[in-house]
């Protein structure tokens, strides 16, 4: 069962990412409370939790502002996650047990089942859990932090990404080849599939970035 915060979060951070909350917007702590019909605590922790992302600002006696991320910057987080993530595949593709592939084949099966429900909230968080255990077999306890780190950041959009026609099909394929170079101990051939399934490739950024556009632009006309 998803934690009341995170679905607080989630609901926020899609204001942001719709333009319902633009950049500047100050999100004021009462407001939000008596529109989501909760006390203001659980609204503060949602509110934390997307500062560490990078969308929100907390400046000190003004209070919570929403800020935003530049095309290039996200670029850029992009392609350093899709590193790091290539090289958690590689260490599972040299270190999985037996166990261990039984686990993300059950975990792939789950992400089949959540795509099947047609929500795209269920597929990421289910996606999450794939990606998970594969930095768990991988190992090395400071680079699965470091993920951890820009995961904040990029949530919003890999969440976002999630939503355009047809992507949540493709991520199946890409996990179902991630899991295959993992099986057969092919540890620079499951790297290339993880880093070719995590960074944002030129079309799906232009997609992701005319969403973004789009969404402001329904806002402001």
């Amino acid at each position: 069962m998803t934690d009341p915060t995170t679905t607080l979060r989630d609901a926020i951070e899609d204001r942001i990412l719709t333009g319902i909350f633009g950049p500047g917007t100050r999100l004021d702590e009462v407001s939000l409370a008596l529109e989501f019909g909760v006390s203001r605590t659980p609204i503060r922790q949602a509110l934390f939790h997307l500062a560490a992302t990078g969308l929100v600002e907390h400046l000190p006696r003004r209070g919570a502002f929403v800020i935003e991320i530049g095309p290039l910057r996200l670029r850029e987080i992009f392609e350093v996650m899709a590193e790091m993530e290539a090289l958690c595949a590689r260490n599972a593709a040299r270190r999985a047990t037996q166990t261990d592939i039984e686990v993300l084949d059950q975990l792939h099966t789950d992400c089949v089942t959540a795509a099947a429900s047609g929500v795209g909230d269920t597929y990421y968080y289910a996606n999450e859990a794939f990606h998970d255990a594969i930095r768990a077999i991988g190992g090395n306890a400071f680079l699965h932090q470091e993920i951890e780190r820009l995961q904040k950041r990029l949530q919003a959009f890999r969440r976002l990404q999630l939503r355009a026609r047809a992507r949540i099909g493709a991520s199946l394929d890409e996990h179902a080849e991630i899991l295959e170079m993992i099986r057969a101990a092919k540890p620079g051939e499951a790297a290339d599939a993880m880093r070719s399934h995590v960074v944002i490739q030129s079309e799906q950024f232009a997609d992701l970035m005319a969403g973004l556009q789009r969404n402001q632009s329904k806002i402001t006309a």
